[in-house]
């Protein structure tokens, strides 16, 4: 039987590998990729908890969830925007190529 301990543990893999790939890697686009990962991981407890807690009848789980799915399309279209714009003008994504905010 899978239970809540199941779920959890999912979500905190899915957590570790994002904030792994939002640490580790140079390329931009990996890095929201990583943020969009651990937003899921979340989406995953919020749910969880939601179906295995006292009150499943009341939808709070789902409709953070659908919350979170929100600002995390709104945070991708920002973040790919810029990473268009840092692009147009480094030509590169490479983070560690982008040290300074000059114009």
């Amino acid at each position: 039987m899978i239970g809540l301990e199941h779920f959890a543990i999912l979500a905190a893999l899915l957590f570790c590998i994002g904030l792994a790939g939002a640490l580790m890697r140079r390329h931009a686009i990996i890095v929201l990729i990583g943020i969009e990962i651990m937003l899921n991981a979340a989406n995953l407890n919020f749910i969880a908890f939601w179906r295995y807690g006292p009150n499943p009848e009341e939808l709070s789980g789902p409709l953070f969830a659908l919350f979170a799915i929100a600002v995390a399309a709104a945070e991708v279209a920002v973040g790919l925007a810029l990473v268009i714009a840092v692009y147009r003008h480094y030509r590169s994504v490479d983070v560690e190529k982008m040290n300074t905010l000059k114009g």
